[in-house]
């Protein structure tokens, strides 16, 4: 790891937990809510002020990078050319006003286009997950081990039901035989959470038709990093400025589901 990385990894730790004790601060006021593009897409005056606070401390430091956040305070970026942070300062905004849990900080770094750093940070659990390309990834000072392959009877995903019963992306019938045929299903809200537990072995997989990069920049590094496999939901590769579907897995898992449910969709 050469010391420019280095440095980068040492201050976005530190800035992502300040941010995370900024949100647990915000716990006892009172929150400012606001929907965006429709009554369940939260926004928080947290949302706002935590993007902000992310943006002073990479512009004061690293002055020559570049900024793609959910809440708009970054830059318009249509070139993936030099270094950009890809950040959602609440991934899971309805968990974070409803439950005060099962949400997240998502940071991820990205240099010509390619993931060099990922940092998931649940909040309420202090759980951060990191990754630097090439280094292995983490859960708070646990090194990850890398993924094992799994069978789909014994593979636990993570799929929201409303893909299963009313989805025009993707047809629900092919969703529902999988659906039957895995050990179980889980939904959390989160993608960075959900990304997160694939990283960490506590899924399997991870299903779903449309994320912003914000959502998924951070978990694609982890993932990759712990031999897993990250696509769209016809197998080909993110894009870090386009929303996608996304279909995350387990190696030999991934391409099982891709072939027998997937491909032709």
């Amino acid at each position: 790891m050469n010391d420019f990385w280095k440095q980068i990894d040492t201050y976005a730790k530190q800035w992502v937990r300040e941010a995370g004790a900024m949100i647990k601060d915000s716990f006892s006021k009172e929150l400012l809510i606001q929907t965006k593009s429709n009554p369940n897409d939260l926004v928080t005056n947290m949302d706002q002020e935590v993007e902000q606070f992310f943006i002073s401390k990479i512009k004061g430091t690293f002055p020559n990078h570049r900024i793609l956040g959910e809440e708009g305070y970054g830059e318009k970026i249509e070139t993936t050319e030099g270094v950009i942070w890809v950040i959602d300062p609440i991934d899971g905004t309805m968990n974070f006003v409803h439950q005060q849990r099962n949400f997240a900080i998502s940071v991820g770094i990205f240099e010509n286009g390619v993931g060099q750093a990922g940092f998931i940070y649940d909040v309420v659990h202090d759980e951060l997950y990191y990754a630097l390309k090439g280094h292995g990834a983490y859960m708070n000072d646990i090194k990850l081990p890398k993924l094992e392959p799994v069978s789909i009877e014994e593979a636990v995903i993570s799929l929201n039901a409303t893909w299963v019963t009313e989805n025009k992306r993707i047809d629900p019938s092919v969703l529902s035989p999988l659906v039957r045929r895995v050990r179980g299903t889980r939904s959390y809200g989160s993608a960075a959470i959900e990304l997160a537990y694939v990283a960490a072995g506590r899924l399997d997989a991870y299903i779903t038709m449309r994320l912003a990069p914000w959502d998924f920049a951070a978990g694609k590094v982890l993932i990759e990093e712990v031999g897993g496999v990250v696509t769209d939901l016809k197998g080909e590769p993110l894009q870090i400025l386009n929303r996608s579907s996304l279909f995350v897995g387990k190696p030999g898992l991934h391409e099982n589901i891709l072939s027998t449910y997937l491909s032709g969709n």
